[in-house]
């Protein structure tokens, strides 16, 4: 759920919490707790008028998780034998 959140910021920009909250399909009272994690590890801040955006380490974040995953998991392949009956 982390990765969506932090993901649709990266996407729409600076968003409020119950727009966020909606497209990332999270729960607006687990997001609370999300958003809360996210600041105090600096990853997100709210600005004056309410909106949510990603800090420079949020950006960061968001940048090591994509290359995990086309690091990892972009490269995983199964053989279709597996699969058969």
């Amino acid at each position: 759920m982390l990765a969506r959140i932090i993901k649709c910021l990266n996407d729409k920009g600076p968003t409020n919490r119950t727009a966020l909250a909606t497209a990332a399909g999270v729960s607006y009272d687990r997001f609370v707790l999300y958003l809360d994690w996210m600041t105090r590890k600096n990853f997100a801040n709210l600005d004056g008028n309410g909106y949510v955006r990603l800090t420079p380490e949020g950006m960061q974040a968001y940048n090591q998780l994509v290359n995990w995953i086309i690091e990892h998991v972009g490269q995983l392949r199964l053989s279709r034998s597996r699969f058969s009956p």
